[in-house]
């Protein structure tokens, strides 16, 4: 085992615990930054391109018919192929937090669109869900599952805000273990599936899985509840007949108690563990490996790395596989003295082999620690890592490079969307169309349903109207729901005529008397 260092260039502020990385055809994309997407990356998602030890994160692109993919820390992510013999893989891309602290109870789907040898664009799709949906949560894990020419995603443990009704505003942000149920989700039609398996009493978060053909193996664990990492060990099968799918649970011997590990994979059937945590303030250093066969596992020590003085002395640790039983790996930059960053990073490399791109298992882990600012430093780590491998890239960079400075300009994430089906405010080839526009598009808020922003060029909007709409508090709704909202309209409501207070009929110091004919000719008149 070998550690190295490795630099990162001046977008090193991007890397933050929470973040995961993907591995589509050998290149590696990092995911999940801390704050919302900014112009020179509106989904959060880089290239993470490693030359001699020296780290660059190009923004990626993605096509025009994708959704918007918000930069999720700490998601439940794994590689899903529609059966094992299949060559094309996408990645599922389940929960986590938003940069304003939310959870996220949304499944995407990420694939390639297209591919050259300079430039990958992504295609990103939302998936409904219907059924027993699970709720939004974190610190979970999903995994595919392969039975009988089927597939299905398993979804287990992981953490979530307490009940709206049990929420105060000093613990407004307190989460609850989520109960103990499996979940089987079909990515083909959305239907989601809950089970209550009597073996699983606690919703472990931050556990380590791996998934081998129908069977998942769960190791590990927090306990949030009672405060424990039991050194827990379940095997999950799965069975996809025809019929229901059957779903059993065993117990099995030995486990290890650690929780927030990363997750390493170095051939067929054979993955090491890194990192974790064994007590809420101790790091776990020792390393395991874990051994698949077709129906037993078997987990022991191997000959930890040479820890470096920093490593040791770090109270908090993060990282993610990056394949080829290579770890990456991050700690605060205040505990080393010369560097001035937020964090400093190293390469860990368990093993020199290569994995087969053949891979019939998909490993699974929640590692790292939560953001400093947000949790006492001891807290389970939220971040979520798999199997990924690390290469080279030759040849001149065709991406533009992230821009600090952007992270001041804008702070709403609306405005590189798709707004209406035909959008063409495309980030890559914008540029002003209004003379007020500086750097972004001018966009309106429409005010059916529940509101959205449109971009005013979308909807050929003259620039004084835009002008006369956003400075005022006038209902605005866009092409497409402007119909709507004119059927919704009401005819103006005409004031009703006055009339005037019924006097004595007679004059005062007239001593003229009104007869009764005069009386009601009068009442006549006036109504």
């Amino acid at each position: 085992m070998s550690l190295q260092m490795v630099t990162v260039g001046h977008n090193i502020a991007l890397i933050q615990p929470g973040f995961s990385l993907m591995n589509f055809d050998g290149q590696v994309f990092f995911f999940g930054q801390k704050g919302w997407p900014k112009r020179s990356c509106p989904t959060g998602v880089f290239h993470f391109d490693i030359k001699k030890n020296h780290l660059k994160l190009k923004p990626a692109v993605f096509s025009k018919d994708s959704c918007y993919l918000p930069p999720l820390r700490y998601p439940a992510i794994c590689s899903y192929k529609g059966s094992l013999e299949s060559e094309k893989h996408q990645y599922i891309i389940h929960g986590g937090k938003t940069p304003n602290n939310e959870l996220s109870d949304k499944i995407y789907i990420m694939s390639v669109a297209c591919k050259n040898n300079k430039k990958v664009t992504f295609r990103c799709t939302e998936k409904d869900l219907v059924g027993d949906v699970p709720e939004a949560r974190y610190g979970h894990s999903i995994n595919v599952v392969y039975s009988r020419g089927k597939s299905m995603g398993v979804l287990f443990g992981g953490r979530s805000y307490m009940p709206s009704a049990q929420r105060t505003t000093e613990k407004w942000n307190s989460v609850a273990d989520c109960l103990p149920h499996v979940f089987l989700v079909d990515f083909e039609f959305g239907c989601v599936t809950s089970y209550t398996l009597p073996e699983l009493q606690d919703g472990l978060s931050f556990h380590v899985s791996v998934a081998r053909n129908d069977t998942i193996y769960i190791l590990g664990g927090h306990s949030l509840a009672n405060n424990i990492r039991p050194a827990s060990l379940y095997r999950i099968r799965v069975d996809l007949p025809l019929g229901s799918p059957a779903v059993n649970c065993t117990v099995l011997p030995g486990g290890i108690s650690v929780s927030s590990a990363i997750l390493t994979q170095t051939n067929n059937d054979e993955f090491v563990i890194v990192g974790g945590y064994q007590l809420e303030n101790q790091k776990r250093m020792v390393c395991n490996i874990v051994s698949l066969g077709d129906n037993t596992i078997e987990i022991s020590e191997m000959e930890t790395p040479d820890w470096t003085p920093d490593i040791k002395h770090s109270k908090i640790w993060f990282g993610s596989s990056m394949g080829n039983g290579t770890v990456f790996l991050g700690l605060p930059g205040d505990n080393k003295q010369t560097m001035t960053e937020a964090f400093y990073f190293y390469m860990l490399k368990c093993s020199e082999d290569d994995v087969s791109e053949e891979q019939k298992t998909c490993p699974n882990s929640q590692t790292s620690t939560e953001d400093p600012g947000d949790s006492t430093p001891f807290e389970d780590s939220e971040e979520f890592c798999f199997s990924a491998e690390a290469t080279s890239f030759d040849g001149d960079d065709e991406f533009d490079t992230y821009n600090e400075d952007d992270e001041d300009d804008e702070s709403v994430t609306g405005y590189w969307i798709t707004c209406c089906p035909t959008c063409d405010v495309d980030i890559n080839t914008w540029v002003p169309f209004y003379s007020t526009e500086l750097n972004k598009p001018a966009m309106i808020y429409c005010s059916h349903g529940d509101g959205h922003w449109v971009h005013a060029q979308c909807m050929d909007l003259a620039e004084r109207t835009l002008i006369h709409l956003s400075e005022g508090s006038n209902k605005y709704y866009c092409n497409e729901h402007v119909q709507i909202a004119r059927a919704l309209h009401t005819p103006k409501r005409s004031l009703p005529l006055q009339k005037p207070p019924m006097k004595s009929l007679h004059k005062k110091g007239s001593g003229k008397v009104l007869t009764p004919a005069k009386k009601s000719f009068l009442r006549r008149l006036f109504d």
